[in-house]
């Protein structure tokens, strides 16, 4: 354990000071070359503002307007036909667009049902299987000026979709263990 304390104190301070030493054995100009680098990112982040912006807002509005809350009753038949627990729907969906609000929820529900029941276990799986699709494809098209996504958002559903029935079946293998 003594090793893994030294390790992470370290690590970093070492892996930094391996580039400056590689640069500087290569002739780099290291330290224009990071602002050069700082620069770029700094663009880049000026570049996606909107578009995270605009997509934090429409979050805000889709959950707090009740748009989440009607989606999950019109979804609520074929939830109960697939047998998905009511609770875990309005995770699944909300993950698509926010994973800091998919974690607001997973949190409410685990205070409701707790961290070692079947819906608490499944909506764990299920936000460490996802991904927040629609924040990611917006973020990286923006970054790199792709305007037509084409299929990258219904392949994006499908997997979600199926990693939803996966993480339940998954809760339900390990269901009273």
């Amino acid at each position: 354990m003594k090793l893994l304390n030294f390790l992470s104190v370290f690590i970093l301070p070492f892996v930094l000071f391996m580039i400056i030493l590689y640069g500087l054995s290569r002739k780099k100009t290291v330290f224009e070359l990071f602002l050069k680098g700082g620069k770029q990112g700094i663009d880049t982040v000026l570049q996606i503002a909107p578009t995270i912006i605009g997509l934090f807002v429409a979050i805000g509005i889709f959950r707090n307007s009740g748009a989440l809350d009607l989606l999950c009753r019109l979804l609520s038949p074929l939830s109960k036909l697939l047998r998905i627990p009511a609770p875990i729907l309005p995770l699944a969906i909300l993950k698509l667009f926010s994973s800091s609000g998919a974690n607001g929820l997973l949190f409410d529900l685990f205070k409701t049902y707790g961290t070692d029941s079947d819906i608490g276990f499944a909506a764990s799986i299920l936000l460490s299987c996802t991904e927040t699709l629609f924040y990611t494809v917006s973020v990286y098209s923006m970054s790199i000026h792709i305007k037509k996504t084409r299929w990258l958002i219904p392949a994006g559903i499908l997997i979600a979709v199926l990693s939803l029935f996966i993480s339940i079946q998954i809760a339900g293998l390990y269901a009273g263990t």
